[in-house]
């Protein structure tokens, strides 16, 4: 693997926080450079075993030559049903560090990266038909105006949307640097970085449906784990972190944890300890892992 590919963030803590056992069963759902993996594997015992999920046909290429490991190239939606395929319905630990790699934001063409242009992509996986482009020019004013209030979480998101919409109708928007051009207006100099940033995220979780995924990934949680079997997610906006957090506390995404007839609170997990950020080194080696977050949990 080549360490340009992705660091991994928050590499030791993430994997530390499995408690592996030699011979247990793990899944690393977002392989991306394969470090996690490479990690859990130096951990297990010759009958343990770790499957790894990446839909990035990229990723592939830094597969592990490993008898104990499987790589499947798919989304992590389909973690049950390409688990029991393998014959497996019970697993020990699950590892997941959500996200865009570094690869991914490095590769110019893939859209992802507000530092270069590019066509309107940002596809995770390159087979998916929804892209980018289709979101700027084809979605109406009103969803589009959602998907950047919601995850891009921008107070300005109706006036944004409707400047798009105004400019596609005289001519398509098909790359990165004119989807800035159009709103110049709304990317004051000294944030213009930020705010595009916040764009960039809204428009690719909205690609990808990343926040959906992750709630189907957190609902097939409780079945797939072990009893004693841990969960460690690592992520990178206030979204997935906010779901992350109330599935483990609630075991539901709305509404009031279950509880029994006693009064009880009745869900599937337990935290273990509390939020793990990056330290100052890391984040002064590598940028990216600053606004890391991660939450470990434990099947009760």
């Amino acid at each position: 693997m080549s360490s340009q590919y992705h660091d991994p963030v928050l590499l030791q803590e993430s994997v530390n926080g499995l408690g592996i056992k030699e011979n247990g069963v793990y899944v690393d759902v977002t392989f991306g450079g394969g470090g996690h993996s490479r990690e859990i594997l130096k951990k297990l015992g010759p009958q343990g075993k770790l499957f790894a999920f990446d839909q990035d046909e990229d990723a592939l290429a830094n597969t592990v030559e490993d008898e104990r490991f499987q790589l499947i190239n798919q989304n992590f939606r389909f973690l049950k049903q390409y688990l029991k395929f393998y014959g497996i319905r019970k697993v020990d630990g699950i590892l997941a560090d959500f996200g865009v790699s570094s690869h991914q934001f490095d590769q110019a063409n893939r859209g992802f990266s507000i530092r270069f242009n590019a066509d309107l992509d940002m596809r995770m996986d390159q087979k998916g038909e929804l892209s980018a482009y289709e979101v700027v020019n084809t979605y109406s004013q009103s969803d589009l105006s959602t998907v950047l209030f919601q995850y891009g979480e921008l107070r300005n998101a109706n006036s944004i949307s409707k400047t798009i919409v105004e400019s596609r109708e005289m001519e398509p928007i098909k790359t990165t640097d004119q989807l800035k051009a159009v709103l110049k207006r709304f990317l004051p100099k000294m944030k213009e970085n930020k705010i595009l940033a916040q764009i960039y995220q809204a428009i690719r979780i909205e690609v990808n449906q990343e926040m959906e995924v992750l709630k189907e990934l957190l609902l097939q949680v409780p079945e797939l784990l072990e009893i004693g079997g841990r969960l460690s997610l690592i992520s990178y906006h206030s979204l997935e972190d906010r779901l992350v957090k109330r599935f483990i506390r609630d075991g539901k995404f709305e509404g009031e944890a279950e509880k029994d007839f006693y009064g009880n609170i009745n869900v599937p997990l337990k935290k273990v300890g509390g939020l793990i950020v990056p330290s100052a080194e890391e984040i002064a080696k590598n940028n990216r892992a600053r606004s890391a977050k991660l939450r470990i949990a434990e099947r009760i």
